[in-house]
């Protein structure tokens, strides 16, 4: 395992228990330290590293994308024809397939690998999205059995010898088809996100007409404040949503867990990261000319976390002051 942060470490110590053998690299000596600890060999650097292991050697490749690519050609200056490297990060479908032809020039595989679990894949196991060759495919299959959560951890879909998938690992196609499926996965997951977040927000202003309004050319006015006087405790309807709704989800949980640590969130900023899925997911369905309206509006609401939308605003104000006279107003 190259790269020992988060999400690598805890791949590497899911893989320990069940048995593998484990060797481990990052720029950081106590990351690798730390999986030391946990039972695995660690080395002081990629080159060090291949040489712990023997042939066929499989290597994992868990860094930011923006490096990944980086990472993987100095590692394959290191390996033989046969062996394997995986880039297990969220790396771009696109890099995936210029990678994989460019490693096949030297006759070393090249599988991506779509993660999601989070820093939670240690206990739960986790899901594995994956591209490439049937052979390193094939050959890696005891890994991937390894780390994922197994076929009795959800409930059947329908009864009968286990499908693609129901385990928690899926070949999803040829190079590039493994980061393509995890891609479209964090989209998904920045408009599940973005709904659920919307939603706790409508809830926690639903007694704005209790409160005292400006009244002024400059704000809408509220048509009745009586209809909006609830005082809903925002933490429990997490909770109760938890609970045989039809929104249950991780999500949810983590998210009533997170209101009832911090009712206010006052620890956040709201400031919200993307890491790049979201924009290739919008992109790529540009390309396909496929509606995703919800995700795109995901992506997007991100950036306006970041006050990157001002420049925006500040346009629109302006036009409004040309044509209307209007004096700005500003924000409480």
């Amino acid at each position: 395992m190259i790269g020992l942060g988060r999400m690598g470490a805890n791949l590497v110590r899911r893989l320990q228990l069940a048995g593998h053998d484990c060797v481990g690299f990052d720029r950081s000596a106590d990351a690798v330290a730390a999986v030391v600890a946990d039972g695995a060999r660690g080395a002081d650097s990629i080159e060090g590293l291949v040489s712990q292991m023997s042939h066929r050697r499989a290597v994992w490749v868990m860094v930011p994308a923006a490096f990944s690519g980086d990472v993987v050609r100095e590692l394959a200056g290191h390996l033989s024809p046969g062996d394997i490297v995986i880039d297990g990060g969220n790396s771009n479908w696109r890099d995936g397939v210029d990678l994989a032809a460019e490693l096949q020039e030297q006759s070393i595989e090249f599988v991506d690998i779509g993660t999601s679990g989070g820093v939670h894949g240690l206990e739960r196991g986790f899901s594995l999205m994956i591209g490439g060759n049937d052979d390193p495919v094939s050959y890696l299959e005891p890994i991937f059995d390894a780390l994922v959560p197994g076929v009795d951890t959800a409930e059947r879909t329908i009864e009968g010898p286990p499908r693609p998938g129901e385990a928690g690992w899926l070949h999803c196609g040829p190079n590039g088809a493994g980061h393509f499926v995890k891609m479209v996965h964090n989209g998904i997951e920045y408009g599940m996100m973005a709904a659920m977040a919307e939603g706790l927000a409508i809830l926690d202003r639903a007694d704005l007409g209790r409160v005292s309004q400006e009244h002024d050319a400059e704000t809408t006015p509220m048509r009745d404040g009586r209809y909006y006087e609830y005082d809903i405790d925002v933490p429990a309807v997490a909770e109760v949503w938890r609970r045989g709704s039809v929104v249950s989800s991780w999500l949810v949980d983590l998210t009533a867990q997170a209101l009832a640590l911090d009712p206010n969130l006052d620890a956040y900023s709201g400031h919200v990261s993307d890491s790049g899925e979201g924009r290739w997911t919008a992109q790529a369905a540009i390309d396909l000319a496929v509606p995703a309206p919800v995700i795109t509006t995901a992506l997007t609401s991100r950036f306006a976390s970041r006050e990157l939308d001002q420049f925006a605003g500040q346009v629109l104000s302006a036009m409004r002051a040309g044509f209307g006279g209007h004096i700005e107003k500003k924000a409480p």
